[in-house]
């Protein structure tokens, strides 16, 4: 799935991270690679990291994952996720950002940096303390 189509108003609940083993690019052997499991509207989704050769690395895809189970939850938060497709360098991005209604603040950023460079990188940012939740009064 694209991730433009997360563009919209959600509940966020919880976010994993792990380093989970996947087939690489050539079919013929395995490599360590970082995922993110984040569910909104009680649909839990998936960005794997296709590392590419050690140095580039880009979202390899988003799907839903039917068969997750969240650890790392938390009082649904109201966000609204935007694409994001121009950098602040001006470069060409693709990622989903989940902005919390109430401080405005980006909480979750998933998708790749830099897709029109030598070096893109992909990109899954857990920010907790910008979560209307997590503000101290």
């Amino acid at each position: 799935m694209k991730l433009e189509e997360l563009v919209g108003n959600y509940l966020l609940d919880a976010v994993d991270f792990s380093e989970e083993t996947v087939k690489d690019n050539y079919g013929d052997g395995f490599e360590h690679c970082s995922v993110c499991r984040f569910r909104i509207n009680s649909v839990v989704y998936i960005a794997a990291e296709d590392p590419d050769d050690g140095y580039r690395s880009t979202m390899s895809d988003l799907k839903e994952d039917k068969e997750a189970v969240m650890k790392n939850t938390f009082p649904p938060v109201e966000v609204i996720g935007k694409y994001r497709h121009k950098g602040k360098w001006g470069n060409e991005d693709d990622i989903i950002e989940f902005i919390d209604v109430k401080t405005g603040k980006i909480v979750l950023e998933i998708g790749t940096e830099n897709t029109d460079d030598y070096y893109p990188c992909y990109v899954a940012s857990f920010h907790p303390e910008a979560m209307s939740i997590n503000i101290v009064k």
